[in-house]
């Protein structure tokens, strides 16, 4: 099996978003993707229960792609050997009412994971810099001073809130939460074979939904605009990875891969050593508890 590198799908520079794949050859069977994944997540929920105990640091991932790019399925399989109280889910819909009434980022502040926990956003903060830019009247839903029209939401308006997210990850950073951003990186060919399933399929009828296909002609314009996102908020503190999404299990892997990776090179999380004086007389403890 192929040795996956973290810096293979790091975004350390400017791209452009045709150049980078959306396949990869792990040279292995299916099967023995599976294996590895199993594997390494379950090396995953460990550090997570270390991470617990050590209580200084929180991890974040967030992942963003196209409709039917695996985004629930990635969640799914990756996380399955975690304790459910180690690691929360959040998928963030179209905004609530009550979540129109605070500012954007409000709901993505509530829902960030502790220390010694995961946090998973399927679809992230960077909603409010992709699907309301494709489709800029949504943000006149957010009733903000100075945004009358469409027309004031300008270069400048974007400017500032590409500012904004960067500032909030980087507050998230120096506030002990690891960051990873995985953009599901899903071909247009690919995306069609996966809708014209859940059309065939009826087991899988209940995924599709008309818009699907209203989104799917803005296509080029929903990759213009994770290309400049991704250009404008890929830092050393809160990267960005192209993940190679047509083909699912190898996509998963690659996330855990990566994860486990960058995770392991923090030495300084490990469990707290004991008291001094309950570890002179762990001895004592059990013999009381033998006699019992």
């Amino acid at each position: 099996m192929k040795h996956i590198k973290e810096n293979d799908f790091k975004i350390t520079s400017k791209i452009s978003i045709k150049d980078l794949p959306t396949s990869y050859d792990a040279q292995a069977t299916k099967d023995e993707v599976e294996g590895a994944l199993k594997k390494l997540r379950k090396q995953l929920s460990e550090i997570q229960n270390t991470m617990y105990a050590h209580d200084k640091y929180a991890v974040l991932v967030c992942l963003q792609g196209m409709d039917t790019s695996g985004k629930d399925s990635l969640v799914r399989e990756v996380f399955k050997s975690f304790n459910v109280r180690g690691v929360q889910v959040h998928s963030f819909k179209v905004p609530t009412d009550l979540e129109l009434g605070h500012d954007y980022l409000w709901r993505h502040y509530i829902a960030l994971p502790p220390r010694g926990k995961f946090g998973v956003f399927n679809r992230t903060h960077y909603e409010n810099v992709l699907v309301t830019r494709v489709h800029p009247n949504y943000i006149l839903g957010e009733n903000l001073p100075d945004v009358n029209s469409v027309e004031d939401i300008n270069d400048a308006f974007w400017d500032k809130r590409f500012e904004q997210i960067n500032n909030f990850e980087k507050h998230l950073a120096e506030n002990g939460t690891i960051i990873f951003k995985f953009f599901l990186n899903l071909s247009k060919e690919e995306q069609k074979f996966r809708l014209l399933r859940r059309l065939r399929k009826q087991e899988k009828n209940w995924k599709f939904s008309p818009g699907d296909l209203k989104e799917r002609k803005l296509w080029d314009t929903y990759q213009d605009c994770y290309e400049d996102a991704i250009n404008r908020t890929s830092k050393k503190h809160a990267p960005w990875y192209n993940i190679p999404a047509d083909d699912k299990p190898t996509a998963r892997y690659i996330v855990a891969k990566i994860m486990y990776d960058a995770l392991s090179k923090y030495t300084d999380i490990k469990e707290p050593e004991l008291d001094e004086d309950v570890k002179a007389n762990l001895e004592l403890y059990k013999a009381q508890l033998e006699r019992e």
